[in-house]
């Protein structure tokens, strides 16, 4: 039945927390950086405690181990029928052997057995490829190699800017010359079968590195296949954000400050009160209303609504 204080969230009588009769922070500043703490670890525990709430339902504790939600509906493994994935490398907890979409199943156990060594093997090689592309992005923003890329155009490894603003810059003939190199590597391999592994081809050692040394250890090679499959995962998703960061800010860790046209921001809006100087807007998004809920034709009803929620 009271309003706050200026601040949302504060009233009259309740100090820190929100606590009755507790005492309230005096400095200007250090309270709008407590009340910003506190929203922010908000939104956090908020997101813990629906995952503890779920984590215990299913396996019976806030921490169990996922191995004994044996009834998952995104495991594979726990199809009724069909081949059992779940020794697989790659396969690892929580998750075990994760298949939402279902691609490993068939109503033939060959070809799903097939079908599965296929896809296991494209993702290998597309893990192999995101790996070499971030080690691509990285290490140009430190070391460039002297000379010219191009003697014929007189084009210096160092006039090319790195990421995506470099594509413009590589010669026809330099594009070229790398597809087609890829492009033999690629053909040559999808002419002979795995070694026994998936992605273990002969003539090829570690990384899948042509005339590259194999590891003859089996333990060893399974520690190290499982770690390469699952760091080309990591990979991927890290160079579909590199590709998005670069496209949008510039930079594959550019500020994400600069992307001021982003859809996900209330701030860029054309119309309406501005909250982006509000406690509880952080970097990188700033004020965030993916959904909208802070538009309102009405300016007033938006800052009503604003303080209320």
């Amino acid at each position: 039945q009271t309003m706050p204080t200026g601040v949302a969230g504060d009233y009259a009588g309740y100090g820190a927390f929100g606590l009755p009769g507790g005492k309230s922070i005096d400095d200007p500043e250090k309270k709008k950086k407590s009340l910003t703490a506190e929203i922010n670890n908000g939104r956090l525990a908020m997101m813990a405690i629906i995952g503890m709430f779920y984590q215990d339902g299913l396996t019976g504790s806030a921490w169990g181990d996922w191995s004994l939600y044996t009834d998952s509906p995104l495991r594979a493994g726990a199809a009724p029928a069909g081949p059992d994935f779940s020794g697989e490398l790659g396969v690892t907890p929580p998750l075990g052997f994760w298949d939402p979409l279902g691609l490993s199943k068939f109503k033939d156990p060959e070809i799903a057995v097939q079908q599965f060594k296929r896809r296991r093997v494209i993702e290998i090689q597309h893990g192999r490829v995101a790996m070499l592309a971030c080690i691509g992005y990285i290490v140009p923003e430190y070391f460039k190699w002297p000379g010219l890329i191009s003697p014929s155009m007189n084009v210096a490894f160092a006039d090319i800017p790195n990421g995506l603003k470099g594509m413009s810059y590589i010669p026809g003939a330099g594009w070229l010359q790398m597809i087609t190199f890829v492009g033999i590597i690629e053909v040559y391999n999808l002419q002979t079968m795995p070694t026994g592994v998936a992605g273990d081809y002969a003539g090829y050692g570690a990384f899948g590195l042509p005339g590259g040394k194999s590891i003859d250890d089996p333990e060893k090679k399974k520690k190290s296949l499982t770690a390469e499959i699952n760091n080309g995962r990591l990979a991927m998703m890290a160079i579909i954000g590199m590709f998005y960061q670069d496209g949008l800010t510039g930079s594959a860790w550019g500020d994400w400050s600069l992307y001021t046209d982003s859809p996900l921001r209330a701030g860029a809006a054309p119309a309406g009160p501005d909250f982006s100087g509000e406690l509880g807007v952080t970097p990188p998004l700033g004020f965030w209303d993916p959904l909208g809920l802070s538009k309102f034709k009405d300016p007033e009803i938006a800052v009503q609504q604003f303080k209320r929620r």
